[in-house]
């Protein structure tokens, strides 16, 4: 995925990156009406994203829940309530698209998983429209990766074997990307396992992102 995403960055004699305002928007409305997976979402398609050609960070999420299904909205639940909290900034700075781009590896609510949860992302949405949309973020400092499914679409093979594998490694991974559990309430058992990702990793994750979205 990343080799892709580099290829596609290049562009051809840089002209990817003075039309990338035109191109964004273009892409973006083709994902907005993207009906690649209709006929296994069970509430049919509504692609949640926030996009911005000027955006300074960029998360990674997973897929959007019912809530944000309804709104429209990447992350108005609890757990993006407690995602602001790690990342140390306010509903404001999080909904400025100037400050924060926001591309789930699903861009659509999956359906319920009858063990629980909601089922995994679609799995080509991922690989289809972050290799289309993410070389028109060119300001992009910081790649935040929310989640086991976002660790394995931007990492692939250099993601580690688990969650907590791949986040402890986040040094090998800087300084564009930082890997995080995802925010759900099912963490909280994984943060009392894992006591050394609030008082060390959110440290890191909370500088780097105001140091990258700071004018």
């Amino acid at each position: 995925m990343t080799e892709t995403l580099d290829k596609n960055r290049l562009g051809v004699g840089g002209k990817h990156f003075r039309s990338a305002d035109a191109r964004l928007a273009s892409v973006a409305a083709e994902a907005r009406a993207c009906s690649l997976c209709a006929g296994r979402l069970p509430f049919g398609p509504r692609p949640a994203f926030q996009l911005n050609a000027a955006a300074r960070v960029l998360i990674v999420g997973q897929a959007p829940g019912t809530k944000v299904h309804v709104s429209g909205r990447p992350f108005t639940d609890p757990s993006g309530h407690r995602l602001r909290n790690w990342l140390g900034v306010g509903k404001a700075e999080f909904y400025d698209p100037e400050r924060f781009a926001i591309l789930p590896a699903g861009l659509c609510y999956p359906g319920r998983n009858p063990r629980g949860g909601d089922l995994p992302p679609v799995s080509e949405c991922g690989p289809h429209w972050h290799s289309r949309l993410r070389p028109l973020l060119p300001d992009v400092r910081l790649t935040v990766l929310v989640g086991r499914y976002a660790h394995e679409l931007y990492l692939g093979p250099r993601a580690g074997a688990s969650v907590a594998r791949t986040v402890a490694s986040w040094r090998e991974y800087a300084p564009d990307l930082l890997p995080t559990p995802h925010p759900s309430w099912r963490v909280n058992g994984w943060l009392r396992r894992n006591p050394w990702f609030e008082a060390e990793v959110l440290l890191v994750l909370r500088a780097r992102v105001a140091a990258a979205i700071s004018p």
